[in-house]
């Protein structure tokens, strides 16, 4: 499961980085910004596999969140390549978006899982 997990989030980062590097416009920045609480989602749930969607949504996506805030007040040189440097009110929404979509798809999973069992 945990490699899975790994592999997961690795291919995560090459499709934000795949999305930036070959689009432009809206949808590569919006998208970008969805695929980063689909991340973050994942690694909470690398450290807690046995986490329920719902609660590992509302720590995606509230970590995404406080990232953004923290923007306003500033965040240090050295860590805003990965957490930004610019508060964009639009951003917040878009963390949703990839929030819940990572939700459905873990939800799924989940009972994908638990019905094919005997």
């Amino acid at each position: 499961m945990r490699l899975a997990l790994a592999a997961l989030a690795l291919i995560t980062v090459a499709a934000g980085l795949g999305l930036r590097m070959f689009m432009d416009g809206p949808f590569a920045k919006y998208g970008g910004d969805a695929l980063y609480t689909v991340l973050i989602y994942v690694l909470v749930l690398l450290v807690w596999p046995r986490l329920k969607p719902v609660w590992t949504l509302l720590i995606a996506v509230g970590a995404s969140w406080v990232i953004e805030f923290a923007q306003i007040v500033g965040i240090p040189e050295v860590l805003r390549p990965v957490f930004g440097s610019t508060f964009n009110a639009p951003d917040l929404l878009w963390y949703a978006v990839g929030g819940l979509l990572a939700f459905l798809l873990h939800a799924y999973g989940r009972r994908s899982v638990s019905e094919s069992r005997p």
